[in-house]
């Protein structure tokens, strides 16, 4: 009766073993690193309302600190074993490359050539380019804009969709570039610029009775979360994740919760497709 209980035990200790070897060679590097660490880090915004906004000396929230909660929760079993870092467009390429972030997730536009660059998980917003303007300086459209200038965010793409915009319509634009919406905000405010664009859902965020929002709308911006180059377990569960959020309705539930407009997801399917195929392109030709 002892050996065959002490067999019994071995074939235990051994499946659980098993199990435990399977369930760790499963693991990608790069997942298995951030179960190590216990911790997920991820740069997100600070100062767009909706999506990545903290108070002073308060917590984070918006729609891509929910995101970053629910991935933690994916790979480590706690929505709260996330660790932020406030990023702006300038400084989130780069604390991906130095290893210093596992994952952006701050209003990163997927765009062909930035997947050369990054890993970019598919869609789970997508807007528009937009044109924050002061009502009192009777500013109407895009064609009003002519000669002026705008502020826009450093190392953002407003600037490139903009000046193409121009250039089609025969405009000539000036920008002024700022490290943060804020920053752009206060130069509208103060008049040293006519017009703040980036996106519109991000405009939105800085709407008050002096300003409005104009119907002009330029360069879808598909948002993704970005990981450094090579990271191919760790972008497949993000994938995974977002796939099924938005099955199961919890990712339209968050575009509800924070007040952002409905999204399409054929249509950002549709959009994120070419993107890839254009990326492919690029790569080839290089």
């Amino acid at each position: 009766m002892k050996k065959l209980w002490m067999i019994s035990l071995a074939l235990v200790l051994a499946l659980t073993l098993g199990l435990s070897v399977t369930a760790v060679a499963e693991d990608a590097p790069d997942i298995a690193a951030i179960k190590a660490r216990g911790k997920l880090l991820v740069g997100v915004k600070a100062d767009v309302p909706s999506f990545g906004y903290q108070e002073l000396g308060g917590e984070f929230e918006g729609l891509e600190i929910d995101l970053a909660k629910l991935l933690a929760a994916e790979i480590l079993g706690d929505e709260s074993a996330v660790e932020f870092t406030a990023v702006t467009a300038k400084t989130r390429g780069p604390l991906l490359d130095t290893g210093e972030l596992d994952m952006v997730i701050a209003t990163f536009t997927v765009k062909p050539d930035r997947l050369l660059q990054y890993d970019f998980s598919k869609p789970y917003y997508v807007d528009a380019i937009g044109l924050l303007v002061k009502k009192a300086d009777g500013i109407t459209g895009f064609a009003d804009l002519n000669g002026k200038t705008i502020g826009v965010a450093q190392s953002a793409t407003t600037k490139d969709a903009l000046t193409a915009a121009a250039e089609g319509a025969g405009y000539n634009l000036e920008f002024a570039e700022f490290p943060t919406y804020p920053d752009i905000k206060a130069a509208l405010d103060s008049g040293r610029v006519a017009c703040f664009s980036v996106d519109k859902a991000i405009l939105m965020g800085y709407l008050d009775e002096t300003v409005e929002l104009l119907p002009d709308s330029f360069a879808s911006q598909p948002y993704g979360v970005a990981l450094k180059k090579g990271n191919a377990g760790l972008l497949k569960l993000v994938d995974d994740k977002i796939a099924a959020i938005r099955t199961d309705g919890t990712a339209d539930g968050l575009v509800s919760k924070w007040n952002l407009p409905a999204v399409d997801w054929a249509e950002v399917d549709a959009y994120g497709a070419s993107i890839w195929a254009e990326a492919e392109e690029l790569a080839k030709a290089q």
